[in-house]
């Protein structure tokens, strides 16, 4: 599903990544974890084509995202990615069905259509009775759960979370964990989530460990591929 090859990343003379080689299968729950500056944030925009590498490929379902120019990349990453953030980044002056819809405009759907998979999607999740909600009514837990659906609201094949449980208490933390697994048993997904939460990296299928810019070691993971220098 997701096949990087050759990444390196620098932002002035600090370099962040250099020179990640990692095969992601579909429907892998998949954590990457390690201390702060290791550049896991940024192999996860990376991945989900919010920032480009200075060299090396990321292949997505089969598409060489790294040359698709910018209009092709927004509509792939719309229609086959779906972000997860630590404070959910819904917009304050739409309702919770209304935030869980603006993808699925963007993409071109018809708004009886993002309507109809906008209340799905609130209903598996719980949140019917606060459709109407805006987020300054809702609970933490609620709102994060309104960005899952966000998220799920385009049936992406992939999607990608940043510290998704980092503002949330142990509860709220605990139901979103059990989620992510329900929505790859039901939809199939590819989740790829940076975590610095123990508990949630033990239980994935599989968990990356990152430290200074490279792959330190992996839980039941062989990389077969053959390490190039793809910047020269």
């Amino acid at each position: 599903m997701i096949e990087i090859k050759g990444i390196k990343k620098s932002f002035g003379k600090l370099e962040v990544l250099k020179g990640i080689d990692l095969n992601i299968g579909k429907g892998e729950v998949v954590s990457i974890v390690g201390p702060s500056g290791a550049g896991k944030t940024t192999l996860l925009q990376i991945i989900g084509t919010l920032d480009s590498a200075d060299c090396g490929n990321i292949i997505i379902d089969g598409t060489d995202v790294s040359k698709l120019n910018k209009k092709k990349l927004a509509d792939f990453r719309n229609k086959h990615i779906g972000f997860v953030f630590q404070f959910h980044q819904l917009l304050p002056e739409f309702t919770a069905i209304e935030n869980v819809m603006i993808p699925a405009f963007i993409s071109g759907m018809s708004k009886k259509e993002a309507k109809k998979r906008a209340e799905e999607l609130l209903a598996f999740l719980g949140l019917t009775e606060r459709a109407q909600h805006k987020p300054n009514e809702l609970s933490g837990g609620e709102k994060q759960r309104v960005a899952v659906a966000r998220a799920l609201v385009n049936n992406p094949a992939i999607i990608l979370a940043d510290e998704p449980s980092g503002s949330l208490d142990t509860k709220n933390k605990e139901e979103l964990h059990q989620l992510f697994f329900e929505l790859r048993d039901k939809f199939g997904q590819t989740f790829v989530i940076v975590t610095h939460d123990e508990q949630l990296a033990s239980t994935t299928d599989r968990t990356i460990k990152m430290k200074d810019g490279m792959l330190e070691a992996e839980n039941d993971f062989n990389n077969n591929n053959t390490k190039e220098d793809l910047c020269e």
